[in-house]
C-alpha cells in the first residue's frame, strides 16, 4: 500500500495514520500454513521537526506447524515496527531509513521487511515440544512411545548394569 504523505512532509506535527491488510502470502516461510485472522497493520506517521517516524503494530494469528512435531497450531503475531522516511539516503548505516517515492511511502515494503527482520528461525507449538520419536514417529508430547532408544557404545557397560538388578 502506498500512502500519501504530502500534506506532512512540511508541516512539523502533522500525522497521517494508517490502518489496513497487508498481503503476507508471499512472505510467509514454509511452517505458517495460512492466516486464522488476517494480518493487520496500525500506526503512524509523525512528521516530528521534518523528521517523518512511522510507528506501528502488525497483528495476525497465524496457522503454523511446529518443526519439531509437525503438529498445527496458532500462533499470534504481535509485531512493533518503527521506521523513519527520508527524501534521500543520508545514513548509510540505518537499516530502519525507508526512501520515500516522491510523496508517498511504500507501507509493504516498511512492514515485510520488519516481518522477515523479526521472524522466528523455528515454529514450535511450546517451548518444552518433546518432537517425535526418531523410531516409530510418534508425537512424544502425547506420552512415551514403545520404542527401546539405540544405546552408545559407551553407555553399554551402564545398560548393562541395570538389566542385573
Amino acid at each position: 500500500m502506498r500512502i500519501d504523505l504530502h500534506e506532512i512532509i512540511d508541516v512539523p506535527g502533522g500525522r497521517v495514520a494508517f490502518d489496513y491488510e497487508p498481503d503476507f502470502s508471499g512472505v510467509y516461510p514454509e511452517a505458517v500454513l495460512g492466516e486464522a485472522e488476517r494480518v493487520r497493520a496500525k500506526g503512524e506517521i509523525v512528521n516530528t521537526a521534518g523528521v517523518l517516524t512511522l510507528s506501528a503494530e502488525v497483528t495476525a494469528r497465524l496457522r503454523c506447524l511446529c518443526d519439531r512435531c509437525a503438529s498445527e497450531y496458532e500462533y499470534e503475531l504481535r509485531l512493533p515496527v518503527r521506521a523513519v522516511l527520508a527524501e534521500e539516503q543520508f545514513d548509510e548505516e540505518n537499516s530502519d531509513l525507508y526512501l520515500l517515492d516522491g510523496d508517498y511511502a511504500d507501507l509493504d515494503e516498511i512492514i515485510h521487511t520488519a516481518y522477515v527482520l523479526d521472524m522466528d528461525t523455528k515454529f514450535l507449538c511450546n517451548e518444552n515440544c518433546k518432537g517425535l520419536c526418531p523410531k516409530c514417529g510418534k508425537n512424544l508430547n502425547e506420552g512415551p512411545c514403545s520404542c527401546k532408544g539405540d544405546i552408545s557404545p559407551q553407555l553399554a557397560v551402564l545398560q548393562q548394569l541395570l538389566t542385573d538388578k
